[in-house]
C-alpha cells in the first residue's frame, strides 16, 4: 500500500515522490532524448544570435559570466538545486527529471562549440527567429513523454499547487530569473521580448501531436 506521502504513480525515497516507470517506457526515452538534445541546441541558437535569451539562459548567462563557469555548467547547477527542493513541496520526480537536467546542459556546450560565431546582423536575426520553433518542437518531444517535469517546470506546478495560478507562478518563476541574470551581465534584449511572445505558441502547437498517452 502506499504510504500517506506517495500516490499509485510514485513512490517515496529519501522523502522525493518518484514517478515510477510509465510504459511504453522505449517509445518515451526514445522521444525524450532527442527532445532535450534538440532543446540545448535551440538555447544555444538563441545565445549565438545574442540580442537577448529567454530568461533562465540569461541568468545562466549572467552567473556564468561572474564565475567562469560554462553556460552549460550553469544550467546543470541550478536545475540539481531546483531539484531538490521538490522534495519538501512533494513534487514528483521523474527520470525525464535527471535527464532533463544534464542533457540540456552538456547540448547546450556542445552546440555552442560547434556553432560559428555570427557576425551578420542579418543572420543573427535569422538565427533568433528559428530557436522558439526548435525549442516548442524539443519541448513536444520531452513533455510529449511524460516522464517527468523539468526542474523549472516543476517549480511552477508545485507553486500553483501552493495557491498561484499557473500563469502567475511561470511570471514570478520567470521574471525572477530574468531580473538576476540581467542584473549579473546576461543579455536580455529583443530577442527576450521575442521569446516570451512566441515560445507558449510553439509548445502548444507540437505538443499535442507528439503527448504519448497518458501524460
Amino acid at each position: 500500500m502506499p504510504t500517506a506521502a506517495e500516490t499509485p504513480e510514485t513512490r517515496s525515497l529519501f522523502g522525493f515522490q518518484l514517478l515510477k516507470f510509465r510504459e511504453p517506457m522505449g517509445r518515451r526515452l526514445a522521444q525524450i532524448l532527442p527532445g532535450l538534445l534538440l532543446f540545448g541546441f535551440g538555447l544555444a541558437l538563441i545565445v549565438e544570435a545574442d540580442l537577448g535569451s529567454n530568461p533562465w539562459t540569461v541568468f545562466s548567462q549572467g552567473v556564468s559570466d561572474r564565475t567562469g563557469l560554462s553556460i552549460g555548467t550553469i544550467v546543470i547547477i541550478t536545475g540539481a538545486t531546483l531539484v531538490v527542493l521538490f522534495a519538501p513541496v512533494k513534487e514528483p520526480v521523474g527520470i525525464g527529471t535527471v535527464l532533463n537536467i544534464v542533457i540540456i546542459g552538456l547540448a547546450i556546450d556542445a552546440s555552442l562549440a560547434v556553432i560559428p560565431d555570427i557576425d551578420s546582423m542579418a543572420m543573427r536575426v535569422i538565427v533568433l527567429g528559428i530557436a522558439p520553433p526548435v525549442v516548442g518542437l524539443a519541448s513536444g518531444l520531452y513533455l510529449g513523454a511524460g516522464l517527468g517535469p523539468g526542474p523549472r517546470d516543476g517549480l511552477m506546478t508545485a507553486l500553483a499547487r501552493a495557491g498561484l495560478t499557473v500563469s502567475t507562478a511561470r511570471t514570478i518563476i520567470e521574471l525572477t530569473a530574468l531580473t538576476v541574470g540581467w542584473l549579473l551581465g546576461g543579455t536580455a534584449g529583443l530577442g527576450t521580448i521575442y521569446w516570451a511572445l512566441s515560445i507558449g505558441w510553439w509548445i502548444r502547437l507540437f505538443l499535442p501531436p507528439l503527448s504519448i498517452g497518458g501524460l
